[in-house]
């Protein structure tokens, strides 16, 4: 989730984007849907309220983080194929403003492996919303990463245990 071209440059040089590729591989191979999650927005920003603190402010950078602008599309490392699905969302969990859920629901998973950039962010957010539909959870810690090392580590060893296996992405290969 929000392996994009304007979120990964924050971090250069990480091995998240090595780790989720790896774990996009094994999927494939496995034969799992492999559903990508980026945030983007009209280009009138429409859908921003003045209000919303976060993005209120990228609203005031028009065009930046548009659907159709190279910032919000997926890192090259880490491409879509075929058969792969892409979804928009418009705030910080995958399911706000975004049809994940009915893609999810029609496709019959249960079940969701996840993995991105930001911890705090998309990832949080992500695992809290769909903990509260009901989907069983694996988080792959070694492929999100946040700003604050320590943000991460607090969220993967104290907080997500609650509603989700956490793992590495090694681990999780052998299971598969």
């Amino acid at each position: 989730m929000d392996f994009q071209n304007g979120i990964a440059s924050r971090f250069p040089g990480n091995p998240v984007f090595a780790q989720a590729g790896k774990a996009l591989a094994a999927a494939r191979k496995a034969g799992h849907l492999v559903v990508y999650v980026r945030v983007a927005f009209r280009p009138d920003f429409a859908e921003v309220s003045p209000a919303n603190k976060a993005f209120g402010k990228i609203a005031s950078r028009a065009g930046s983080m548009s659907e159709t602008e190279t910032a919000t599309a997926v890192i090259d490392q880490l491409a879509p194929q075929q058969g792969d699905v892409v979804v928009v969302k418009r705030r910080f969990s995958a399911f706000a403003g975004s049809d994940l859920e009915m893609v999810l629901r029609a496709q019959g998973i249960t079940d969701l492996v996840i993995s991105g950039v930001s911890t705090s962010g998309v990832v949080l957010s992500t695992i809290r919303q769909a903990a509260d539909l009901d989907y069983r959870l694996t988080v792959l810690e070694d492929a999100c990463a946040d700003g604050d090392e320590e943000v991460h580590r607090v969220l993967m060893e104290k907080v997500f245990p609650r509603q989700a296996d956490v793992t590495s992405v090694e681990e999780w290969m052998s299971a598969q």
